[in-house]
């Protein structure tokens, strides 16, 4: 399908919103209690969220980033131990643990599903390794198989990094039942959003009580003398945000099974264009939710890639770079960075370094848009590489 080279393309607007998100917040208005501790919102959205992705407990906290530093906590990093991340990831990664004083220790990715690299994160382990962080890239779940037996094999507890993965599945597994503790964020384009947010799903009861007493600055439940029994912050989720929630989760599976009809479509579709390389999928990771639709355009380099994704946008096509290697960043550098160069970690990334260079990815509302559309994004997309 060929579109004309002046059509703007338009997509299905994000956030998606309705009744119930209006009805929600007036819920959350009316009841009079508008702090976690007294209402009800966010206790009955944390049940619900466990509910829906097979976990024992739930915690919302303020964003995701929180959600990443106090899941680290409770794992027992503390300042001067280590934490594998990936090195192709958006940098709340690997900033969670460095926030806590740790070491973050990128590792490379796979070049096909673009998440952590198994044999990587095995060789990064050391003496004070403290977690592995796969994180699940735009809903392609990492590979959880080999990433269990090297948490048992080595002592290191997983934390996945699940901020892309809402209502994922993992050999007919949702992420709640893959037996380590996983973390989501409800930033404003995220599959489910209230504007900022975050989850933890803990399978042990202990580690949920504990992770409780830290995001409500150290003080345990019903405490009324002002006993803060352990360190912590104030990670406490709004009544409101948490009853906006309760109604996006409601529209996940829907949106999921839409997703999940276009992606085949798009990607053959991607394929076929000379030079263009789409995100791979571990057949394995029966339930993709599609965060993005990512990309590659192979030797492309990082300034045409910027003139691509800003063809693109201008054609109505949301569309963005990929996520620069984390250590790519001054931010990595200014605490918490391991004892080696640039140079060093670029050498023992090369995936991470190519997709830092020529990675693209497009929002997840075009794949809510018609299978037409699917059509005319890559119709677009030739005519962009075409003429750049």
């Amino acid at each position: 399908m060929s579109v004309d080279s002046q059509q703007v393309l338009e997509f299905p607007p994000w956030p998606q919103f309705g009744a119930e998100e209006r009805t929600g917040l007036i819920r959350a208005l009316e009841q009079g209690e508008w702090w976690r501790v007294t209402g009800t919102e966010v206790d009955t959205f944390e049940r619900e969220f466990a509910e829906h992705h097979g976990a024992e407990h739930a915690l919302a906290v303020t964003t995701g980033t929180h959600a990443l530093e106090l899941a680290l906590e409770v794992l027992g990093v503390r300042r001067g131990t280590e934490v594998i991340v990936p090195a192709f990831t958006f940098i709340s990664s690997s900033q969670a643990a460095q926030r806590l004083g740790a070491v973050a220790v990128p590792v490379d990715v796979d070049p096909d599903t673009y998440c952590i690299d198994v044999s990587a994160a095995e060789a990064a382990i050391g003496p004070n390794t403290r977690a592995i962080m796969p994180v699940h890239m735009a809903g392609q779940v990492a590979d959880m198989d080999a990433l269990a037996k090297l948490s048992v094999d080595s002592g290191i507890p997983l934390l996945q990094d699940a901020a892309h993965a809402h209502g994922a599945r993992w050999q007919g597994k949702r992420v709640g039942e893959l037996g380590s503790v996983a973390v989501f964020s409800f930033q404003n384009g995220k599959l489910m959003t209230a504007g900022e947010g975050g989850a933890v799903l803990f399978p042990d009861a202990e580690q949920y009580e504990e992770a409780f007493v830290r995001h409500t600055c150290g003080r345990p439940r019903g405490d009324r003398g002002y006993f803060h029994t352990l360190a912590g912050s104030n990670f406490r989720l709004t009544e409101f945000s948490a009853a906006v929630l309760r109604a996006q989760l409601s529209r996940l599976d829907e949106q999921i099974a839409v997703r999940e009809r276009r992606w085949p479509v798009l990607t053959a579709l991607l394929a076929e264009l000379p030079g263009v390389l789409p995100q791979g999928r571990d057949q394995r990771c029966d339930r993709n939710p599609h965060y993005m639709a990512m990309f590659r355009v192979p030797g492309i380099g990082e300034r045409r890639r910027a003139a691509l994704v800003d063809a693109l946008v201008r054609r109505g096509i949301p569309a963005f770079v990929a996520f620069r290697a984390v250590y790519r960043t001054d931010a990595f550098w200014e605490t918490g960075a391991p004892e080696v160069s640039v140079d060093q970690l670029a050498r023992r990334c090369p995936h991470s370094e190519a997709l830092s260079q020529d990675c693209v990815w497009l929002h997840h509302r075009v794949l809510l848009g018609s299978e037409a559309q699917m059509y005319e994004i890559v119709s677009v997309l030739a005519d962009v590489l075409a003429t750049s």
